[in-house]
């Protein structure tokens, strides 16, 4: 089977090559992955970023990814051969609070990922792809959709009557948007452009500012609902939590999400204390929290957004673009 491979540990290192293709064994099935999606935490991992929390060399990348199952192993009874599937970000986290134990197995990190022709998965931490979707848009799934799942719906309860404030173009944002509208929720959503910021109205944004011509650009989300948004999701990190903390109303909550403008950031601690601000970090969740989307979204009909899908020998060019960052939702590869 091609199976991409890391090693040593670098993009420029990141190639596809041949290995036996793998045999399930007690308690397990083989799936033939069909498609993979990325995300901005693939490329830290590549490089080494995550330090001891992940292998430190032949690493197999990427941790969303959706596929058909083609082999059973011993006791397996809960899956058949044909069911098409798609993977758990977390290996070992099925339910319940996040602890060390449940957060050690991350897909593409800490254990290897999807991006290979065929893989081996426990039988727990696999999943039924919503049956309006394709393998492309499933493989969004996992990581993206599940993280602003999480926060809006799981840590925040998000309902009629509250506001989101949501940044950029990406998986999450998009998701985020997506999600919030669903629920009855008013959106203030950022991007760059206009053209991006019609995309965004589309999708359920009721109002939307141009972060590059609106410094800011928290005030304005501030002023737009009032007395603040409820939620925000912070996907940039070092540069945008300041107008985050000037966008949330008193008592809101800021979801720490992405480090997509740098990961160091000055604590303003009296801000803080002042507004009663809640900041949360949100990493992905567990399977039954992904089990609870899946069915949400098939209930109501939630489609992925797509910019791009590249052929799985292209691998290290749609990596190339995702770290352009001019991508609107999710970059994939069709394998």
């Amino acid at each position: 089977m091609k199976v991409a491979v890391a090693e040593p540990l670098g993009l420029e290192h990141l190639k596809i090559i041949e290995r036996p293709e793998p045999r399930p064994g007690p308690g397990e099935v083989l799936v033939r992955l069909r498609a993979a999606s990325l995300n901005y935490r693939d490329l830290i991992a590549i490089n080494g970023g995550y330090g001891s929390q992940q292998k430190r060399g032949d690493l197999i990348p990427l941790s969303d990814g959706a596929g058909e199952i083609v082999e059973i192993g011993e006791g397996v009874t809960r899956w058949r051969v044909g069911d098409c599937v798609v993977g758990c970000f977390f290996a070992s986290w099925q339910g319940g609070p996040p602890n060390a134990q449940r957060l050690a197995a991350p897909l593409g990190g800490a254990v290897d990922g999807v991006a290979c022709e065929y893989r081996v998965f426990h039988e727990d931490t696999i999943l039924p792809m919503p049956g309006h979707l394709d393998f492309v848009q499933a493989a969004t799934l996992p990581c993206a959709a599940l993280t602003a799942w999480v926060a809006i719906i799981e840590q925040n309860a998000i309902n009629p009557g509250h506001a989101v404030l949501t940044q950029g173009s990406g998986g999450v944002a998009l998701f985020a948007v997506q999600i919030a509208a669903l629920v009855g929720a008013t959106v203030v959503a950022t991007s760059s452009s206009a053209e991006k910021l019609e995309r965004l109205r589309m999708l359920g944004a009721r109002h939307t500012i141009d972060y590059r011509e609106d410094q800011n650009w928290g005030q304005t989300a501030f002023d737009l609902t009032g007395d603040g948004v409820d939620l925000v999701i912070d996907t940039g990190g070092a540069q945008t939590l300041s107008q985050s903390f000037r966008a949330v109303r008193v008592g809101g909550s800021v979801s720490v999400i992405g480090v997509l403008s740098g990961a160091k950031y000055a604590l303003h601690v009296p801000i803080l204390i002042a507004k009663y601000i809640r900041l949360q970090p949100v990493i992905v969740g567990s399977r039954d929290q992904f089990a609870a989307m899946l069915k949400a979204f098939e209930r109501h009909t939630v489609t992925p957004v797509i910019d791009r899908v590249f052929p799985f020998a292209d691998l290290h060019a749609a990596l190339d673009y995702l770290k352009a960052g001019r991508h609107f939702g999710k970059v994939c590869i069709a394998i």
